[in-house]
């Protein structure tokens, strides 16, 4: 299976602005003169080898937004914003006709905006599936699109837009992928699911806090997953005592129950909007040493999400 970061920011989108971007374009020409860039045909191994992340990429501004996908079949966790690039890539690509099925973690606005702009919802004769475990979901995402806040009414998009309502621990299999969600600790409610196919396993657990108590429950929900996509939008004193009750875990937490439940890969997601590109390549270095110093024998691989990352178990 593969996995593809259309939006992977929390609470909001992030910003980006001329200062950010002058800050990396300096950065590259000062690194560039120390190792004395002289030809073109240098410039791209330079970019690749010698720049970090955060000076020659960015992680991203969108909100909650993740495709899985194997052969031709693929699901969608989330509408957030990233939800509007998806559906413009597959515009671009000729793919944005037919049954597309969009799981809702909970319907907190960071988590369901994108939808009023996801063209595929556009066309006469599509099928779009909303599968979520909470009740009247589809109230919130007919909220939005009221006259007050959007032009465009629910009911006025072309596609055939069905809400399906799903219980919590139940197998369900849509489109050739095994469906398991389970509720995690949020205002209000959220729900992670587990996604299996062909023998792999991955889960996707955004918005969910982690207390002190012994979380048996969810370490046998993600307990040998190939892949854990893991809520990390707070540092471990905030979600311990600052932010305590606001719905959200740490990367530190993430290593913990990953390394206890023999998870394979980490992907810390749903990011703090503030934290800019250098302070999440801080983060995501401070979490592989976090790895190795808790289990050095332990063959844990961390990523920190970004748009257009994609990963393959």
């Amino acid at each position: 299976m593969k996995t593809i970061i259309w939006g992977s920011r929390g609470s909001l989108p992030a910003s980006s602005n001329a200062r950010a971007q002058r800050k990396k374009i300096y950065a590259a020409i000062e690194t560039a003169v120390k190792f004395k860039i002289t030809k073109q045909s240098d410039i791209d191994n330079f970019i690749d080898e010698q720049l970090p992340f955060a000076v020659r990429g960015a992680y991203g501004v969108n909100t909650s937004c993740v495709e899985i996908r194997e052969d031709d079949a693929s699901l969608i966790f989330d509408a957030g914003t990233g939800l509007r690039d998806y559906g413009n890539a597959l515009m671009k690509n000729n793919a944005g006709t037919g049954e597309f099925n969009i799981f809702i973690s909970h319907p907190h606005w960071d988590h369901i905006q994108g939808f009023p702009f996801f063209l595929p919802a556009y066309i006469k004769g599509n099928k779009i599936n909303i599968y979520g475990c909470h009740e009247n979901i589809n109230q919130a995402f007919r909220n939005q699109q009221q006259p007050l806040h959007f032009p465009v009414a629910l009911e006025q998009m072309a596609a055939d837009i069905e809400f399906v309502k799903l219980s919590e621990g139940r197998e369900y299999d849509i489109a050739g992928f095994r469906i398991t969600a389970m509720e995690q600790n949020h205002p209000g409610k959220s729900y992670g699911y587990r996604i299996e196919r062909n023998g792999q396993k991955i889960v996707y657990s955004t918005d969910s806090e982690h207390t002190n108590e012994a979380p048996d429950a969810f370490l046998d929900f993600i307990r040998g997953a190939d892949l854990l996509i893991f809520d990390s939008q707070y540092s471990l004193s905030d979600a311990l005592y600052v932010k305590e009750n606001w719905g959200h875990s740490s990367n530190m937490t993430g290593v913990e129950l990953s390394l206890r439940a023999g998870v394979k890969k980490l992907c810390l997601f749903h990011t703090e909007p503030v934290d800019d590109d250098e302070k999440l390549d801080a983060i995501l270095l401070q979490t592989r040493k976090y790895v190795a110093l808790s289990d050095p024998s332990s063959r844990l691989q961390v990523d920190m999400a970004y748009e257009g990352l994609e990963i393959t178990v």
